[in-house]
């Protein structure tokens, strides 16, 4: 069995060089040595079409990776869900559904990008319910390049505002969300990430013993990802010389 890495937030944009060479190392050395990739949301800090590419490095090395064998499945996230086919085909990656299911060492895994696990911020889970709505998209990726520039601008502008006004309570997840689509998919093991708070969470799910593995947020000259081989599960940096230790 090979590696199965697991990654997540890293928010690229023009504005962070370094953290755009810091994945693109990643890609270019590490990665390589995996089976399979999956970056559960938010690779980008915004999308709004795949018309626009702003990055085209990355979708280069990205397509360089799994030309070399390693598959990579990528999940929305809040600020990148309107990735869509061209980027796929571009790529070579896989888009993969939020919540999705599978399978390592016979046990069922749950990945989530982790938002719709905060159910207590209730003004967040109406915006998102509206702006995945498959209709809105589509008017909105119909829109001129310019005005979803502009619009997109915004929207960053007031979720940063917003997001400093609200406690720090109701943007993490909610146990009772969580319970519940663990024990709908039927799983003792939830990966996720989004909320920026990278830990392990052992809980108790119908007197069976469970865990939440949060993936950790990257910045420009440090990243993490989960690393899963053989039956093992461990925390692996990455940082921008490119060396690791496993903690």
């Amino acid at each position: 069995m090979g590696e199965t890495l697991f990654i997540s937030d890293l928010h690229l944009s023009p504005q962070r060089p370094a953290l755009i060479q810091l994945f693109i190392d990643f890609l270019e050395q590490r990665a390589p040595a995996a089976t399979q990739l999956f970056v559960l949301g938010d690779l980008f800090d915004a999308w709004i079409g795949d018309d626009d590419d702003p990055l085209p490095e990355v979708r280069a090395a990205l397509k360089r990776l799994t030309d070399r064998g390693t598959r990579c499945s990528i999940m929305h996230g809040n600020r990148d869900f309107l990735l869509g086919r061209r980027f796929a085909w571009a790529t070579g990656c896989h888009l993969i559904r939020d919540p999705c299911l599978i399978q390592l060492d016979d046990e069922p895994t749950l990945l989530m990008h982790g938002d719709l696990l905060c159910t207590d911020d209730l003004a967040y889970q109406r915006f998102r319910r509206r702006v995945r709505n498959p209709i809105v998209q589509r008017l909105f990726l119909w829109s001129p390049l310019s005005k979803r520039r502009r619009i997109a601008a915004s929207y960053r502008q007031l979720s940063g505002e917003a997001m400093a006004q609200k406690p720090d309570a109701i943007m993490d997840v909610n146990s009772a969300a969580v319970s519940r689509l663990m024990r709908r998919a039927g799983v003792r093991r939830l990966i996720h990430g989004h909320t920026h708070r990278p830990q392990d969470h052992a809980l108790e799910l119908d007197g069976l013993p469970a865990l939440r593995q949060v993936l950790c947020d990257w910045t420009d000259d440090r990243g993490e990802l989960l690393v899963h081989q053989a039956g093992t599960w461990r925390r692996e940096p990455w940082t921008a010389n490119g060396a690791g230790c496993t903690r």
